[in-house]
């Protein structure tokens, strides 16, 4: 899976009126960015302010979207960093299941 695709399936999967209502953005470093405005039912791949800001790897993102790393273990060893709400980042767990 590249960024293109992983945003047409978060773009499926976040709905205005959904469960998600807050603004996250995955920074991926060199492979992009992905912005999830869950109030608005909108993704993209813009550098919009946001609740919450996860870094990661775009490859350990595919190894935690494809459940060969845990997420809570990828925080633990910092391979996963999470700025801004940790809230946020914690609701994020149901809307990942949708897209990965």
């Amino acid at each position: 899976m590249d960024l293109a695709e992983l945003t047409s399936k978060a773009s499926s999967a976040v709905q205005p009126g959904g469960d998600f209502t807050k603004k996250v953005k995955f920074d991926f470093g060199d492979a992009g960015k992905l912005f999830i405005d869950g109030a608005a039912g909108k993704v993209d791949n813009s550098d919009s302010p946001a609740d919450a800001t996860i870094k990661v790897d775009w490859n350990d993102f595919q190894k935690i979207s494809g459940g060969q790393m845990d997420p809570t273990m990828a925080f633990m060893q910092g391979k996963l960093k999470v700025e801004g709400d940790m809230s946020v980042a914690m609701q994020l767990q149901s809307l990942m299941k949708k897209f990965s």
